[in-house]
């Protein structure tokens, strides 16, 4: 078997929480935390989510609701209805490598595997939790200005 090239994984870009309601969070992240939105709401459609962001030191929290009857996060919420953390996302310099490697190694790329936009206007995949320790990953091509 030849050995395969270590996969690097960039800064961790945002953790992100599931919720019933981004308003709810958001006040709740103010009121305990002092917290306040950094990008406010809006649709992804193409991913089924509503979506925040609110800055950290050195990361994001990205707040995610259901977008619509078919949004996977219903399934998340039932199982969790106060919401939680839903999935931890990691900047790769390359989401088709990426991809490939993960493949290559046995793990299980969601969906049809073509990355797909994300929240921050650049391609994402994610590999499946039963693959990772029980953690949804995401993985995003690195934004540009990031190093």
């Amino acid at each position: 078997m030849t050995e395969l090239p270590p996969l690097m994984l960039g800064r961790l870009n945002h953790v992100g929480i599931a919720c019933p309601s981004i308003d709810d969070a958001v006040a709740m992240y103010g009121r305990l935390f002092g917290a306040t939105v950094s990008t406010p709401a809006f649709d992804l459609p193409a991913q089924g989510v509503r979506v925040a962001f609110i800055d950290v030191a050195n990361s994001q929290l990205e707040l995610i609701e259901p977008l619509g009857a078919d949004s996977p996060i219903h399934g998340f919420l039932k199982k969790n209805p106060n919401g939680g953390q839903h999935h931890v996302c990691f900047e790769v310099t390359d989401i088709i490598a990426a991809r490939d490697a993960m493949r290559s190694r046995g793990a299980t790329v969601l969906g049809t595997g073509e990355p797909r936009m994300g929240a921050h206007g650049v391609p994402v995949i994610f590999v499946h939790p039963r693959d990772t320790g029980g953690v949804l990953v995401e993985l995003m091509q690195q934004p540009d200005g990031h190093h």
